[in-house]
């Protein structure tokens, strides 16, 4: 008689110390040999699989186990289907909730969708509640520090290195590097000195540490300790694939000594392929994306970069302001380009516009062509013509791009450039109106709107002008450029308007404090500055002269027939070959005759006749002294002769 497989299990796990997960797997495979829809032996095998981190084959068992064991194990699939990438599977199981693990996977599903506001609430439910398992209490706070530092929240317990790592990335995030770099050093010198580490796990968490610290010390421009930090990490320790990828993608990119973008691209290429499970997030492959289409292109593979952006870029909306997109754009137009730069790579990039008139990024590496050859006019056209495309379209998504921020700012930077003052209080005008309707303005666009318009002697402009800046207030009531923007708005128009605001404002005499007006007085007033439009006219017009200048003369194309019969291609011909022959300088006359008929000649000689004398003057004049008689210079007194 066959034993119970429910005893032979019970009995293979009790009577044995196992805790190689390896050894559980095997013990849950003999049960299931001799029965194979022993539930037990089923879950068992499931679990083991999830601990040896084999999460594929754990979602097989658990589709061979049939819906019974499914709705047993739902803890145990979301979190396999988490593993492997599939996240909205596992979100859709994580939602069913009852049990507290299932929130710590829903809480972590959020997070790797990058839904970090989702995964905020999730830990703070959590937290609010009992903590019934050990060590949960310190899991929690690390994952929440790390959720904190992606919605831009500090994090107030710093005791762990943990928590002051996720600390140290929410403010490199925010942008402020330098808090980040005090931070990183403190995560280190904490995770150091445990002692319930030893030297190798104190190793591997310190590696990923160092990789941050590398990126921040090459981003504030510190290379020497950069350099030092990298010396110190071997990539290939770097215990987590994507932390390996990413320290080998910012050794390449900080890097001064890899000229052959060859040997690049091989390192490039070394890192490992990650799996569903260990997916950068989308700013970090985004990136790593665009890296690599960088490295192709310094490998002179064109078409390829060509064919493999242009397939995403047709795949996205357009017009966008995706970073990622336009920056593909930029990518394209390189490589259909070649690298080729100005004026050069400008002829190759305009027949891209007509087949995308609406790439945002396509637009903008030709406005900067133009820009770089001294060409700010089609510049500014073009981006025109582009608005004036989005302001005739009906979608919201269009508008947003049509006033982005920073499409407003080119175009403003455009009519400085040209010296256009009046396009600039309107654009910055229509802007600042379009946006007041959002809930989140741009609080740089509407300070340079409320600037500009501050300019204006119109009534109706300093009126938007203080409603711009009162909207500032609104959002940051110490912001102290919206108190002195509004102030300035109703200071010549209603004064008891902003009369309670004015002691907030700093003192003139704090102002000019430091003003030496003697020396300003001595240096005289200062010269406008000539336009850049001019100078850029001038400088065209001077190149323009010095070509006209350097190309040679052109050359008249003789007709064959009025060639000479002895002509000879190169040649230098007789420059007197058009004269007649006597009046060559190389004529000879032969015999007496001729050399008497040569000084009788008038041509370039002088001329002696009987009665008269011919002298050539200083003043030019000629005088000519005549026979006396008439005209004909006839003698009354001759006698006739025979004729």
């Amino acid at each position: 008689m066959a034993s119970n497989p429910a005893a032979v299990l019970s009995s293979l796990l009790k009577n044995t110390s196992i805790d190689d997960h390896e050894e559980i797997l095997k013990a849950a495979n003999a049960v299931l040999r001799s029965s194979k829809n022993y539930p037990e032996a089923l879950h068992t095998r499931v679990v083991a699989l999830l601990k040896l981190d084999r999460f594929d084959d754990a979602l097989r068992a658990l589709d061979d186990g049939g819906d019974k064991l499914a709705e047993q194990c739902i803890l145990e699939k979301a979190y396999a289907l988490y593993k492997t990438g599939q996240l909205e599977e596992a979100e859709k199981l994580a939602q069913r909730g009852g049990k507290r693990g299932l929130l710590h996977v829903a809480a972590q599903v959020a997070y790797r969708a990058e839904k970090f506001e989702d995964a905020a609430k999730i830990y703070k439910e959590l937290s609010a509640q009992s903590a019934p398992i050990e060590g949960e209490e310190n899991d929690l706070r690390i994952n929440s520090s790390a959720v904190d530092a992606q919605v831009g929240v500090a994090g107030e317990d710093l005791e762990a290195f943990e928590t002051s790592y996720n600390a140290a990335c929410g403010c490199i995030a925010r942008g402020d590097l330098a808090a980040g770099n005090v931070l990183l050093k403190r995560a280190r010198d904490l995770c150091e000195a445990l002692d319930e580490l030893s030297d190798e796990e104190k190793r591997s968490e310190v590696l990923p540490i160092m990789v941050q610290q590398a990126y921040v010390f090459t981003k504030l421009g510190k290379l020497a300790e950069a350099e030092a930090l990298e010396r110190m990490i071997n990539i290939a320790d770097v215990p987590e694939p994507p932390t390996r990828v990413i320290a080998q993608n910012n050794s390449l990119a900080a890097s001064t000594k890899n000229d052959n973008p060859f040997m690049t691209q091989r390192l490039f290429d070394s890192v490992p392929t990650l799996t569903h499970g260990e997916k950068h997030f989308e700013h970090q492959a985004s990136i790593l994306r665009r890296n690599r289409y960088t490295i192709d292109l310094q490998s002179l593979k064109y078409s390829g970069v060509a064919y493999s952006t242009a397939s995403i870029i047709a795949k996205s909306p357009a017009p966008t302001i995706s970073p990622f997109v336009n920056t593909l754009s930029v990518l394209n137009a390189a490589a259909h380009a070649k690298c080729e730069p100005e004026k050069a790579g400008l002829k190759q990039i305009l027949p891209l516009l007509e087949k995308r008139p609406n790439d945002v990024g396509l637009i903008l590496v030709i406005i900067q062509l133009y820009i770089l050859t001294n060409n700010p006019g089609p510049a500014i056209s073009l981006l025109e013509s582009f608005f004036k495309r989005l302001e005739e379209s009906t979608s919201p998504a269009d508008q947003d791009v049509r006033f982005a921020p920073g499409l407003v700012a080119l175009v403003v930077s455009l009519y400085r450039l040209s010296g256009r003052k009046n396009p600039i209080k309107v654009e910055l005008g229509k802007a600042a109106s379009y946006w007041r309707r959002k809930s989140k303005p741009s609080v740089s666009l509407f300070r340079a709107a409320g600037e500009s318009l501050l300019s204006s002697s119109n009534p109706a402009d300093l009126s938007a002008a203080g409603e711009i800046f009162s909207s500032l207030r609104a959002q940051d009531p110490n912001d102290r450029i919206a108190i002195a923007g509004f102030v300035a708005s109703y200071a010549t128009t209603d004064i008891a308007k902003v009369a309670p605001d004015l002691e907030k404002l700093t003192p003139v005499s704090r102002l000019i404090s430091g003003v030496d007006a003697a020396a300003l007085e001595k240096a005289g007033i200062p010269s406008l500055p000539t336009p850049p439009s001019e100078i850029a006219s001038k400088k065209r017009q001077a190149e323009s002269n010095e070509k006209e200048k350097e190309k040679p003369a052109k050359q008249r194309k003789i007709r064959k027939s009025k060639m000479p019969k002895d002509f000879e291609e190169g040649k230098k011909m007789d420059p007197e070959r058009w004269l007649p022959l006597r009046d060559r300088s190389t004529y000879r006359p032969k015999g007496k005759k001729g050399k008497k008929k040569a000084n009788d000649l008038t041509q370039g000689g002088v001329v002696k006749e009987e009665g008269e004398s011919l002298e050539l003057a200083g003043g030019g004049a000629v005088k000519v002294e005549k026979a006396p008689g008439g005209v004909g210079g006839k003698s009354k007194n001759k006698k006739k002769g025979k004729k």
